[in-house]
């Protein structure tokens, strides 16, 4: 089954959405690229066929570069939860420009156990999570557990590429499937005033992430 749209066209739009405006280190902020978004939402339809007609969400949404991805693949509903309040105005402020129906967006903890009343809702969990590094050490695996308490079928999430046997165990600790769908190339901009690069060329893994039952 082909993607709804062809990659090209579906990069166009994902580059015209409002990208952060003072991006915060705490939570760090980082605009997931175009072509990385793309190139994960275009492979999850077309080879797994998890966004066209699917309970979507985007945990840790940002701007909602996902999300609205996801919603032009033909997702039923995507619900987009930030724990921000300005990454939630800027996916609105996103929402509004492109006349978008099916999105709906909460801002919440995405790790608060009020989480839970969602658990096994979704089909498809996608996220971008904090790499877990400075202050959020392990932030990216903790994501990934709730994703999967949350998901009824798969996960999808980018990852460093350096972190590739870290995940690969706790996937065998975790008893679920994992595999690596795509590798790629992001290039991080510098962002913060630690960033002594103008930018820098990060290789990244999208995971697809399943329960075994599934």
């Amino acid at each position: 089954m082909s993607a709804l749209l062809k990659l090209k066209v579906l990069e166009e739009y994902l580059q015209d959405l409002v990208g952060f405006k003072r991006p915060k280190i705490q939570y760090e902020q980082y605009e997931t690229p175009s072509h990385i978004a793309a190139v994960a939402l275009h492979t999850i339809q077309v080879r797994f066929e998890a966004l066209e007609n699917r309970l979507v969400l985007d945990a840790g949404c940002g701007p909602g570069v996902l999300a609205l991805g996801a919603s032009l693949l033909g997702a039923n509903l995507v619900t987009a939860l930030d724990i921000d309040e300005d990454a939630i105005k800027i996916i609105m402020e996103n929402i509004d420009d492109t006349e978008t129906t099916n999105v709906e967006v909460i801002q919440t903890d995405f790790l608060n156990c009020n989480t839970y009343r969602w658990k096994n809702y979704f089909d498809t969990v996608l996220m971008n999570p904090p790499f877990g590094t400075k202050n959020n050490l392990g932030m990216d695996m903790k994501f990934l557990q709730m994703g999967l308490e949350l998901s009824c079928d798969s996960v999808y999430s980018l990852h460093k590429s350096s972190t590739r046997s870290h995940i690969q165990k706790k996937v065998k600790e975790w008893n679920v499937r994992g595999e690596v769908i795509a590798e790629l190339r992001y290039d991080l901009p510098a962002t913060y005033k630690f960033h002594k690069q103008a930018s820098r060329d990060i290789a990244v893994d999208l995971w697809r992430l399943k329960h075994p039952h599934t």
